[in-house]
């Protein structure tokens, strides 16, 4: 029998994304959420009912300092992140931090710089690269399967921003950064594109629009993705200065071309990503919506459905997958798998060397486009990275 004590985990931000942290956590052997962080104290008693979480805090470092965590998911809005990871980071825990890391690149550094000295587990939940078709989809190109890639191309489309009403934090530029809709999903897809091609972007040219300029903000707070069931009858009209949707042409260190479409006011899109990589022997075309199938277009013989299937995928995607082929995975079992690979580093020192789920560098690293992709918007010209 087995007695080795739980490791001790606290969910900083109880949005659509907290939960989300919990819920996975609860699926990984040897793992407890002991607590939870919300400013309102009210919200924050309402929701460790709701998800029997035995304690709540309204301070950060005071759950820092009674429930001693043995990591920490910091998962509140984006201006917040810089001084939670911060301060979990000099009392020796852990962090997996949502994107983006922080608001500037010099702090992010900072961060990285720290967390390393310490030589603690530092994660940032890009958990799109956790669907098994994707890990497929990079050793296939690894192993140059498509060829020659002359082309990548990718769009993440969403709708909950379609209507002037709807409205959440992430417009508010003192709370999101400068950038809304690419910094929010379109940092998904660039290190999803960069992740399964193992190619590196060097030169961007962006182009921006804001669908509304003015939006009606409710007088409560509006957690993201459930605006448009609000009834509130009472706003106030805010200017917004962020995107809605944002085109991006790529070019990669190996002269292939791009482009990335973001959108979060495409009408009946709920949360669609697509990716789609065409080489000189064949492409591959994958789908959120269907995340367990993967298209492989031929030129001179049939093309293929490959499904999700640990007997079919190439051995690197086997270990994320959790149910025999025919049993789907989704949105929920990728958090589940990387949070899996960071709690056996946190138990494993040694896996802390060249990881495999995403560190505070691939943090960096969708900063440093996103911040270039801005620069390029603004200059209306290609930009380098």
């Amino acid at each position: 029998m087995n007695n080795a004590p739980h490791l001790k985990a606290a969910v900083a931000g109880i949005g659509f994304i907290g939960p989300v942290h919990i819920e996975s956590l609860r699926r990984i052997p040897g793992v407890q959420v002991v607590a939870i962080v919300h400013s309102n104290e009210e919200r924050a008693a309402e929701k460790a009912g709701q998800l029997a979480i035995p304690a709540y805090y309204t301070s950060f470092s005071k759950m820092l300092a009674v429930e001693k965590p043995d990591a920490v998911h910091i998962c509140t809005p984006n201006h917040l992140h810089y001084v939670m990871v911060k301060e979990a980071l000099l009392n020796n825990i852990h962090v997996v931090c949502e994107k983006p890391l922080t608001l500037s690149l010099s702090e992010a550094q900072e961060l990285v710089s720290l967390a390393t000295a310490k030589n603690l587990v530092h994660a940032v939940n890009f958990n799109i690269r956790y669907y098994p078709l994707i890990r497929h989809i990079k050793s296939a190109c690894a192993n140059n399967e498509a060829g020659k890639l002359f082309s990548i191309n990718g769009s993440y489309q969403q709708d909950w921003l379609l209507k002037d009403t709807d409205y959440n934090w992430r417009l508010e530029t003192d709370k999101s950064g400068m950038s809304k809709a690419f910094a929010d999903i379109g940092s998904h897809l660039l290190d999803l594109i960069e992740y399964s091609t193992g190619l590196q972007i060097t030169e961007v040219m962006a182009d921006f629009s804001t669908a509304y300029t003015k939006r009606k903000k409710p007088l409560e707070n509006i957690e993201t993705y459930s605006g448009k069931m609000a009834t509130a009858k009472d706003f106030e009209e805010v200017v917004i200065h962020t995107e809605d949707t944002a085109n991006v042409l790529l070019r990669f260190s190996n002269g292939t071309k791009g482009i990335a479409t973001v959108s979060q006011v495409a009408a009946g899109r709920k949360n669609r990503l697509q990716l789609e990589i065409n080489g000189a022997s064949q492409s591959f075309a994958w789908c959120s919506e269907t995340p367990n199938e993967l298209w492989i277009g031929k030129r001179d013989a049939a093309n293929q459905i490959l499904l999700k299937d640990p007997s079919l995928v190439h051995e690197s995607a086997r270990s994320i997958i959790g149910y025999p082929g025919g049993h789907n995975e989704g949105f929920a079992d990728t958090t589940k798998q990387l949070f899996n690979e960071v709690y056996t580093a946190i138990k494993n020192p040694g896996l802390r060397v060249n990881p495999l789920y995403p560190t505070f560098k691939n943090g960096i690293r969708e900063m440093e486009l996103c911040e270039k992709i801005i620069e390029s918007h603004q200059r209306q010209c290609w930009v380098k990275i």
